[in-house]
C-alpha cells in the first residue's frame, strides 16, 4: 500500500482546503511530520484512517458528524476528506463527506445531509478515472478486503503509536494477550475454547441425565426385590455406577426366581386340599339335599290324604258338567232365538206406530204394495227438481248481472271525476320534479366550493397561530445569538489566555530524569512559571462547554425560526389576506345555503316516482272506463234471454207441486211415506219369522235334556258350569293328580330312601374347611402371583438398564473425549504441562513470531547488545507463554523489559512495532505496506542512538518503503530534510511542505 495524496477540508483544526502530497514526501525514504502541541500532527494520520475505514483511530474515534468537522470552519464549507492510493496494484481514490449540519439554502434555520462516500480508479490505458462505487458498506468492504487488515491492525501495522508498544514491553501477560489476539484475531481459538467447554458441560448433562434414569429403575427394582437387591451408594456421574447396578440387578433377578419356584409348588399343595374340601362338602350337600326331600314327600302325602273327601266330590261335579255339556247347544240355541223373537216383536210395533190408522190390520202384502205406489209417484217429480235447481241459478245470475251493473258505474264515475283533474295533478308534479332537479344541482355546485373554503378557513386559522408564534421565536432567536456571540468572544479570550500560558503549565509536570513530553529532554534547567491571573485546561474547557451550549440553543431557535417561517409562508399562500372572521361567517353561510340545496334536492327521487304512479293511474283509469262500457251492452241481451226462461220454468213448477210449498217438499213426503210402508212390511215379515224359529228351538231342547238324562231342560241347565268354573275344577283335580303321582315318584326313589336310614348331614361344617382350603388356595396364588409379577418387573426393569447402559457407551466415550479435549484447551489437563489455553498457545507463537522479527531490528538499533526473546514460564498466577524478556549481550543475562531506560525502551518498543508490522502483514496475506508513520518518542535518545535508530528506519526503504516520523525533536529537522509542518493560528492550522534538499 502506498499513499498518494491527501486532501482535508474543514477537517479537525484545518478550516480551510489542505493538501499532502505523499509522492514528494516519500522521495527520500523518510519525512517529518512535526509542529507544535495542539497544531493538528495526530490529525493528518486520522483523515488517512478516516478516508480508508470511515472511522478515526482508537479514543479519538466519537463518532461521524459534527466531532470530525473543524470548529475554525466557515458555515458554507462542507467536511470532506479525499485520499489517493495503490493498493494491490490498483490506484484508487477515496472521498469521504461526514453528516453535514448546513444553513438552509432557502430560508431560515439549518438542515442535515447525510454523510457521502465515492470510491473511483484510475485507468492507465485510458488515462481516466472511473466510478466504482457510491456505497459505503461496499467500499468499507473492498478496501477491507484489499488491505487485508481491520482498522484496529491498520492502525497498529501502519500508524505505529509508540506510546501503546512502550506499554505492551512493560505488560503483563493478560495485557499483552488482549493487544495481540485483536491484531491476529484469534476470537476463532476462544471460540473453540468456548465450544469445547460447552460440548463438554451438555455431555456431561446428558451422562447424569442417562445415570438419572438408570438409577430410577435400579430404585424401582429394589422396590419389587426388597431386601433381595442392595444398591451402591454412587452417584450420576460417578465410574462404575452402570456396571454395579446391572450387578445388583441380575442378584435379584436369580433371588426372584427361586422365590417363584417355591410358591408354585406351594399353589400346587393348596389346589389339591381345596379339590378334596370341595368334593367332601359336595357330597354332604347331597346327602342333605335327599334327607330333606324325603321328609317333604311324607309331610305331602299326610296332606293329600286328609283332602281325598272333597276330590271326591269335585269328580262327581266334573261328572254331571260334561253330560250337561251335550245339551248346552240347544239351550244356547233357544236362548239366542227368544231374543231374537222379542226384537222382531218390538220392531214391528214401531213401525205400525208411524204409519197412519188406515194401515193399522194390513198386512205384509198390503204394506208393500202401498209403498209401490209411493214410489212410482215420486219417480215423477225428477223433472220439476231440475227446473226448480235451474230457476235457483237463473234468479243467482241475475243478482250477479245487477251487481256488476252498480260496480261498473261507480268505476265510471270515479275515472270521469279522476280524469277531470288530470291536468292539474300532471303539471303540479312536474313542477315538483323540477325544483329538486335545480336544487340538486345547486347542491352539486356549493360542494366543490366547500373544500377549499374549509381549507382556506383552517390556514387563516393557521396563519393567525404561526404570525404569533413567529413574533415569539424571532424574539427568542435575538437573544439566542448576542448570548452565543457572547459565549463564543469569552472563550476566545480564555484560550488566549491559555496559550500565552501553555508552557508553564506544561513545565508544572515535569520530574527531573523524566523526559519532557514535548521534546523527550531529561534535564529541565530554565522551566517556565505560572504568572498571576493563569487560565488552567479547565476553565478553557467550561468556556467552552458554555460556548457549545450557547450555539446549539441558538442552532435550534434558528431552525425553529425556519419553520415557522416556512409554515407562516405557507398558511398565507393559501389563505391570503382575508381576515379569519370573514372566511368563517363566509364559509357558514355556504355550508347553510349547501344544506338547503341537498334538503331539497332530496325530494327529486320521490317527486319522479310520484309523477310516474299518476301516469300509470291515467292509463289504468281509461282502460276501465272502457271495459265498463263494453261490459254494459253485453248485460242488456243476456238480461233479456234470462227473463224468456224464467217464465216457461215457473209454469212447470206449479203443476208439479201441488199443495205443497215446492218441488222439494213434496218429494220429501213422498219419500218419507214410501221409506214408512216398506219398513212397516219388512218388520211384520220378520216377526212372523221369529215365531216360528222360536217354537222348532223349545222342540229341540226338550228332546237333548232327555237324552242326557235329565227330567227337565232346567235340570240341564242347572248342572252346565260356565268357563270359569270349568277351568277352575279341572284344575283342582290335575292338581290333585300331579301332586299324588309326585309325592308316589319321591318315595319310591332308591337313593332318596337309602339317605333317609343314614344319619342327619353336617353341611356347615363342610363349609368351613372348604372355606378354609379356598382361602389357602387364594394366599398360595397371590404369592404366585406376585412372585411372578416381581419376576417380570425385574427383567422389564433390567432389559430397560442393559439397554440405557449400552445407549450411554457412546455418550460416556463422547463426553470422555470432550472432556480430555475441553481440559487441554483450557490449560486444566495434566497432559496440558503449561497450564496454557489455546488462545494463548496461538499468541504465544505469534508473540515468538514477532520477537524474532523485532530482534532483527533491535540489535541494530542498540549496536548488537540486546536481543529480545519470548517467554513461555507463568508470571504469577497470569496466563503463561506470553512473557517477553530481553537478554543482554554485554552480561549474558536474560531480564525483564521493565529494567530498560527511557531510551532503551524507546528503540526496544520501535523494534517491536516494526517487528509486529511484519508478522501481521504476513498474517494479512502479504499486503506491501510502502508507507508507515512512527508517532513520536525520539527525544530519549541520545545522538548515537538516534542516528542507528535513523538507520534502521532508513534500511526500510530497502523495498520502496517510506516512513514518516511524527515528532516535535528539533534535531530531527535538522537530520531529516522531507518535512510537513502544521502551523497553527487562531483561524485554524495549516500544512506547510518541504520536499528533501
Amino acid at each position: 500500500m502506498r499513499l498518494h495524496r491527501l486532501d482535508l477540508t474543514a477537517f479537525g483544526p484545518f478550516g480551510g482546503a489542505q493538501s499532502v502530497d505523499f509522492d514528494a514526501l516519500s522521495a527520500a525514504g523518510l519525512f517529518l511530520l512535526h509542529g507544535p502541541t495542539g497544531a493538528g500532527k495526530t490529525s493528518v494520520l486520522d483523515a488517512v484512517c478516516y478516508a480508508l475505514y470511515g472511522s478515526v483511530p482508537g479514543a479519538r474515534q466519537s463518532g461521524q458528524g459534527t466531532t470530525l468537522r473543524s470548529d475554525h470552519a466557515r458555515p458554507g464549507t462542507r467536511t470532506e476528506v479525499r485520499l489517493e492510493l495503490t493498493v494491490a496494484g490498483r490506484r484508487l481514490e477515496i472521498t469521504r463527506q461526514p453528516p453535514w449540519e448546513r444553513p438552509k439554502l432557502r430560508g431560515t434555520g439549518t438542515t442535515v445531509d447525510k454523510a457521502q462516500t465515492w470510491l473511483r480508479e484510475y485507468d492507465g490505458t485510458a488515462g481516466v478515472w472511473k466510478d466504482r462505487s457510491r456505497s459505503h458498506q461496499e467500499i468499507g468492504e473492498e478496501i477491507t478486503q484489499l488491505l487485508g487488515m481491520s482498522r484496529e491492525q491498520f492502525c497498529q501495522v501502519v500508524l505505529l503509536p509508540q506510546g501503546d508498544f512502550a506499554r505492551f514491553l512493560r505488560a503483563d501477560a493478560e495485557a499483552r494477550g488482549r493487544l495481540l489476539g485483536r491484531l491476529f484475531d484469534t476470537q476463532r481459538f476462544a471460540d473453540v475454547e468456548k465450544r469445547l467447554a460447552e460440548r463438554r458441560r451438555a455431555t456431561e448433562a446428558r451422562v447424569r441425565e442417562g445415570d438419572t434414569a438408570l438409577l430410577a429403575d435400579a430404585h424401582r427394582m429394589q422396590q419389587e426385590a426388597g431386601d433381595a437387591m442392595e444398591l451402591p451408594d454412587l452417584a450420576p456421574g460417578d465410574p462404575g455406577l452402570a456396571e454395579a447396578v446391572l450387578g445388583a440387578a441380575a442378584v435379584a433377578r436369580s433371588t426372584a426366581r427361586e422365590r417363584l419356584t417355591v410358591a408354585h409348588c406351594r399353589l400346587s399343595a393348596a389346589e389339591s386340599a381345596h379339590a378334596a374340601a370341595r368334593r367332601a362338602l359336595d357330597e354332604t350337600r347331597e346327602l342333605a339335599r335327599l334327607q330333606a326331600r324325603f321328609a317333604e314327600a311324607r309331610q305331602r302325602a299326610e296332606r293329600l290324604k286328609e283332602r281325598s273327601g272333597a276330590h271326591r266330590e269335585a269328580q262327581q261335579r266334573m261328572e254331571r258338567a260334561r253330560k250337561a255339556e251335550a245339551v248346552a247347544p240347544a239351550l244356547e240355541l233357544r236362548d239366542a232365538t227368544e231374543a231374537e223373537h222379542r226384537r222382531a216383536a218390538a220392531a214391528e210395533a214401531h213401525a205400525r206406530g208411524l204409519l197412519p190408522d188406515s194401515y193399522a190390520d194390513a198386512g205384509a202384502s198390503g204394506l208393500a204394495a202401498a209403498a209401490r205406489r209411493a214410489a212410482e209417484e215420486l219417480g215423477g217429480l225428477d223433472a220439476a227438481r231440475r227446473a226448480e235447481r235451474r230457476l235457483a241459478e237463473l234468479a243467482e245470475e241475475r243478482a250477479g248481472l245487477d251487481r256488476q251493473e252498480r260496480a261498473d258505474e261507480d268505476v265510471l264515475r270515479e275515472a270521469e271525476a279522476w280524469l277531470a283533474d288530470w291536468d292539474g295533478i300532471r303539471a303540479a308534479l312536474q313542477t315538483r320534479v323540477d325544483s329538486a332537479q335545480e336544487a340538486a344541482t345547486r347542491a352539486e355546485q356549493l360542494a366543490v366550493q366547500r373544500a377549499p373554503m374549509r381549507r382556506r378557513l383552517d390556514a387563516a386559522r393557521t396563519r393567525d397561530q404561526l404570525a404569533a408564534d413567529l413574533e415569539q421565536a424571532q424574539e427568542q432567536a435575538r437573544a439566542a445569538r448576542q448570548r452565543a456571540l457572547d459565549a463564543r468572544a469569552h472563550w476566545l479570550d480564555v484560550k488566549e489566555q491559555r496559550l500565552n500560558g501553555i508552557a508553564a503549565e506544561l513545565a508544572a509536570h515535569l520530574t527531573d530524569g523524566e523526559p519532557c513530553a514535548v521534546c523527550g529532554a531529561t534535564e529541565h534547567p530554565a522551566p517556565a512559571r505560572k504568572v498571576a491571573g493563569h487560565v488552567d485546561r479547565e476553565a478553557e474547557d467550561q468556556a467552552l462547554a458554555v460556548l457549545q451550549r450557547a450555539e446549539e440553543r441558538y442552532t435550534e431557535d434558528e431552525r425553529r425560526l425556519g419553520v415557522l417561517r416556512e409554515a407562516l409562508a405557507a398558511a398565507t399562500a393559501e389563505a391570503g389576506d382575508t381576515p379569519t372572521g370573514e372566511l368563517a361567517t363566509e364559509a357558514d353561510r355556504l355550508e347553510q345555503e349547501y344544506a338547503r340545496a341537498r334538503r331539497a334536492a332530496s325530494a327529486l327521487h320521490p317527486a319522479q316516482e310520484e309523477l310516474r304512479r299518476a301516469e300509470r293511474e291515467r292509463e289504468q283509469r281509461l282502460a276501465d272506463r272502457q271495459q265498463a262500457a263494453v261490459r254494459a251492452a253485453s248485460r242488456l241481451t243476456r238480461r233479456d234471454t234470462l227473463e224468456r226462461e224464467q217464465a216457461q220454468l215457473q209454469e212447470v213448477l206449479e203443476q208439479a207441486r201441488g199443495s205443497a210449498d215446492s218441488v222439494a217438499a213434496r218429494a220429501a213426503q213422498l219419500e218419507r211415506r214410501a221409506a214408512l210402508l216398506t219398513e212397516a212390511a219388512d218388520a211384520v215379515r220378520a216377526a212372523e219369522d221369529a215365531a216360528q224359529r222360536l217354537k222348532d228351538a223349545d222342540a229341540r231342547l226338550a228332546d237333548a235334556a232327555y237324552r242326557a238324562g235329565f227330567e227337565t231342560p232346567q235340570a240341564a241347565a242347572a248342572a252346565l258350569l260356565d268357563p270359569a268354573a270349568h277351568r277352575e275344577l279341572q284344575h283342582r283335580l290335575d292338581a290333585w293328580q300331579q301332586e299324588e303321582a309326585a309325592v308316589r315318584a319321591v318315595l319310591a326313589e332308591p337313593g332318596t330312601a337309602a339317605a333317609a336310614q343314614q344319619p342327619p348331614a353336617d353341611p356347615a361344617t363342610a363349609e368351613r374347611t372348604a372355606a378354609a382350603a379356598e382361602r389357602r388356595l387364594r394366599e398360595a396364588a397371590s404369592a404366585r402371583d406376585a412372585a411372578a409379577r416381581c419376576c417380570a418387573q425385574l427383567d422389564r426393569l433390567s432389559a430397560r438398564a442393559g439397554q440405557a447402559v449400552r445407549r450411554l457407551g457412546p455418550l460416556r466415550e463422547e463426553y470422555d473425549r470432550v472432556a480430555r479435549l475441553a481440559a487441554l484447551t483450557a490449560g486444566t489437563s495434566a497432559d496440558n504441562e503449561r497450564r496454557m489455553r489455546l488462545e494463548s498457545y496461538v499468541l504465544a507463537a505469534r508473540l515468538e513470531q514477532v520477537a524474532a522479527a523485532a530482534t532483527v531490528r533491535l540489535q541494530r538499533m542498540s549496536s548488537g547488545r540486546y536481543t529480545l526473546v519470548h517467554s513461555d514460564d507463568r508470571t504469577g498466577r497470569g496466563r503463561s507463554g506470553l512473557g517477553l524478556h530481553v537478554v543482554d549481550a554485554w552480561t549474558g543475562r536474560e531480564r525483564d523489559t521493565a529494567t530498560l531506560s527511557g531510551g532503551e525502551t524507546f528503540f526496544a518498543s520501535l523494534a517491536l512495532a516494526l517487528g509486529l508490522a511484519d508478522v501481521v502483514t504476513d498474517e494479512a496475506g502479504g499486503v506491501r505496506l510502502d508507507t508507515l508513520f512512527i508517532d513520536e518518542g525520539f527525544g530519549s535518545l541520545d545522538d548515537q542512538t538516534l542516528d542507528e535508530v535513523l538507520d534502521v528506519l532508513d534500511s526500510l526503504r530497502e523495498r520502496d518503503r517510506s516512513v514518516g516520523i511524527v515528532s516535535h525533536v528539533a534535531d530531527l529537522r535538522r537530520r531529516i530534510h522531507a518535512q510537513l509542518e502544521v502551523v497553527k493560528d487562531r483561524s485554524g492550522s495549516t500544512l506547510r511542505q518541504r520536499g528533501a534538499a
